[in-house]
């Protein structure tokens, strides 16, 4: 054995004593098992960032002790959560995940409220509960929320960390997990941190990146985009108090955190690993592409973020090996799937990922009223590494973001403004008979295309007021984005409201929100009026509720194959998206306002089909002949005796 052999079985021998002296005796045991499974992989991964940083080797140290002590405190149910998990990795694959998302003020009231819609996510199939930011946010402007003033705290008005314990046991008696929220790129100008910084502390201050001068920031704008180009637009924001500029990826309030800088990503770890230690079992991880600062690039999607956030992923591993990490990366599909992890790192980031292409690209499609962005999309899409999946959504507390669908429209040769801004311009109702009533989001002129807003409801063109007559042709249309979204992910996420049929906010008391930031279009508090009107079964609320619980129970009539690539079938009608997973289910759905016959016979997929869902979809003389109505749907499934 190498001298270097020598010191590096030494310092991971050093790293599992700082790691298992945390627990008690009767426990080591399982801690030395547990250190010995991951313990090797995070010094790698740390060290592949880190590495060369000053005092590294007693830094990392540290961390390991930290971690430690977390694991150690972890309840003892939680512990068997852990354990039974592990048992089956793939758990949350089994297609029968469903999940959902809301604002806990805008669903519940207070994390206690939450606790008393549990039945209504029960009827609705739910297991799986996204609540957006609820910790202690900034005073004033928060970005709904993303502007964390302390990962300590929830935020007042919602409850206390007592009460997340107490929800985050209610919603596993239900057999329901709960997903939070932890922003990674950045915290609020008011966090601890931002105000040692700015008093001062010069510990503190390596926290984030400051500037004396506009010198590098401006070589930095050269290459770096917007996110809020007419809100919030440049990347830096002048803070006398510190003295200098400071990064600012997103508003001037919320300060990026200077991941170069060891302890930050300690710090990030260790306020994950307290929050999973109150019972979350999900994070989402916001703005993570954001984390690493290179100049000459767009400063998004840098290697160092995959080793940031494998590094992560081998914390979780080994203090709580049942929670899972969810990327938000609204980016290119192409670019999305890298956060699963790719190369040495494949497998070894996030478990779930966000397929806002796919998204972004069926609200295309809708528009257009053919299926040529999402065919192109899922042919491209390659299949997630083992034990990982896809998060699918229609609609979400963000616009539909059409930059993910820039490299799309190049590589079909096409001008992306014209194209996308053309089905923006539909979806926004600019276009003289379009069912649509959606908004721009942050374009800066008339020809630009940035995001659109809106309800699903209010973007197919159900009726605004909710008792009011239904079309049949709004329905098929609501309906044919959700079943492609359950057909196509591991976890298909259904947005609050949504399954009531609610339309865009358009409160009076939610009017200067909506004016300063227009993504409160799609933030209305949930309808007693529409859970009224579920409860007595009439109106918009029945209707869109019942088509959501049918495709539940569809999706799970059977055992799908969710890490198989999804192959797109050849088909001459270009309105149809026609889709086949493994060998077990068919999708076929038409984007087009126009009738379509589909010989199911004639799709080459081989015989033993019988349907598992239809909306509009007639069957004509032979039981292989469908006429399929403008948005209808037909999912079919392998007959096994």
């Amino acid at each position: 054995m190498s001298e270097a052999q020598h010191q590096e079985t030494f310092e991971l021998a050093a790293l599992r004593q700082r790691f298992v002296s945390m627990f008690s005796v009767a426990r080591r045991a399982a801690a030395e098992r547990q250190f010995d499974r991951v313990g090797p992989a995070l010094a790698e991964r740390l060290a592949a960032v880190y590495g060369g940083t000053a005092g590294f080797g007693e830094w990392m140290a540290t961390v390991y002790e930290d971690l430690g002590r977390l694991a150690a405190t972890r309840s003892a149910a939680l512990v068997a959560l852990d354990q039974q998990r592990a048992l089956q990795p793939d758990w949350f694959l089994r297609q029968h995940m469903v999940g959902y998302s809301a604002y806990v003020d805008r669903f519940g009231g207070t994390l206690a409220g939450v606790g008393e819609r549990i039945d209504h996510l029960r009827a609705l199939g739910v297991d799986y509960l996204h609540l957006l930011p609820f910790l202690q946010a900034r005073q004033g402007e928060s970005d709904g929320g993303f502007a964390v003033s302390s990962f300590e705290h929830v935020e007042p008005a919602l409850g206390t960390m007592d009460d997340l314990e107490t929800l985050a046991s209610q919603l596993q008696e239900a057999g329901i997990s709960l997903c939070a929220d932890l922003v990674l790129n950045h915290v609020a100008d008011d966090h601890p941190w931002a105000q040692a910084a700015a008093a001062g502390d010069a510990a503190m201050r390596q926290f984030f990146h400051v500037f004396p001068d506009r010198i590098l920031p401006d070589a930095y704008e050269a290459t770096v985009g917007e996110v809020f180009p007419q809100a919030a637009p440049g990347n830096f924001s002048q803070v006398p108090a510190m003295g200098g500029w400071v990064w600012t990826t997103f508003y001037p309030f919320q300060w990026d955190l200077n991941y170069a800088h060891p302890p930050v990503f300690a710090a990030i770890a260790h306020a994950l690993l307290q929050l999973a230690n109150r019972g979350v079992k999900v994070f989402r991880l916001d703005s993570a592409p954001f984390l690493w600062k290179r100049l000459g690039t767009l400063c998004i999607n840098q290697p160092e973020v995959h080793q940031i956030l494998a590094a992560l992923r081998a914390c979780v591993e080994l203090v709580a090996p049942g929670v899972l990490l969810k990327a938000e990366a609204i980016v290119p599909t192409e670019q999305v799937s890298a956060y699963f992890g790719r190369d040495e790192l494949r497998g070894r980031e996030c478990q779930l990922a966000y397929h806002s292409g796919l998204m972004a690209s069926a609200w295309a499609a809708l528009a257009e009223g053919h299926a040529g962005l999402p065919k192109q999309l899922l042919a491209d899409t390659p299949p997630p590494p083992e034990a990982c999946g896809w998060v699918t959504y229609v609609r979400c507390h963000d616009d539909i973001v059409w930059g993910v669908l820039r490299p799309l429209a190049e590589a079909a040769g096409e001008d992306f403004s014209r194209r996308i801004g053309a089905a923006a311009a539909y979806l926004e109702g600019r276009t003289p008979g379009s069912f649509a009533r959606g908004a721009a989001f942050q374009t800066l002129d008339g020809e630009g295309v940035h995001g659109s807003n809106g309800m699903a409801a209010a973007l197919v063109g159900l009726p605004e007021h909710m008792l009011d007559d239904i079309q049949p042709a709004a329905l098929r249309r609501y309906v044919l984005l959700y079943a492609l979204a359950f057909w196509v992910g591991a976890v298909p996420l259904i947005y609050m409201g949504d399954e009531l049929g609610q339309y865009s906010n358009t409160d009076p008391a939610d009017a200067g929100r909506v004016a300063l930031d227009g993504r409160w279009l799609q933030r209305p508090a949930l309808s007693t009026e529409a859970l009224a009107a579920l409860s007595s079964g009439r109106g918009v609320p029945a209707a869109t509720f019942a088509a959501l619980t049918a495709l539940v129970a569809a999706r799970r009539h059977q055992h799908w194959p969710s890490a198989s690539k999804v192959s797109v079938v050849a088909h001459p009608n270009p309105g149809l998206l026609i889709v086949q997973r493994g060998d077990e289910t068919l999708g076929i759905f038409n984007f087009s306002a126009s009738h379509a016959m589909v010989d199911l016979e004639s799709l080459g997929v081989g015989t033993g089909w019988s349907d598992l869902f239809a909306s509009g979809a007639d069957v004509m003389t032979s039981r292989d002949l469908r006429k399929l109505q403008p948005w209808a749907t037909l999912w079919r499934s392998r007959t096994h005796d």
